[in-house]
């Protein structure tokens, strides 16, 4: 897989850019990559040193419309940390955005 196939877009929450101050960066990811893909995809795409990966599965949650029951995807995320003093430019700027 491609690097661009691999890291599918940044997640934008709270909790995600508390944990960009810790230098640690959340990604939703193609549902077959593996730790090595998303390190090698993360360092080529924003040229910067990647200490650890961790993977999740994001569960589905269920939904209704009217009277149609359905459920999201489950989808699979990956928190990356990036050497001390590095950082990933499109987490930048985003914070006093409402």
């Amino acid at each position: 897989m491609e690097a661009t196939q691999v890291i599918i877009r940044p997640v934008i929450s709270e909790k995600s850019f508390a944990l960009a101050d810790a230098g640690k960066y959340t990604f939703r990811v193609h549902d077959d990559a593996h730790k090595t893909e998303v390190r090698q995809a993360i360092e080529q795409l924003f040229d910067v040193g990647v200490l650890e990966v961790r993977t999740a599965w994001v569960k589905s949650k269920p939904k209704r419309r009217g009277y149609t029951n359905g459920r999201t995807r489950k989808w699979k995320k990956a928190i990356v940390q990036v050497r001390p003093g590095e950082t990933i430019p499109i987490f930048r700027g985003l914070e006093g955005t409402e």
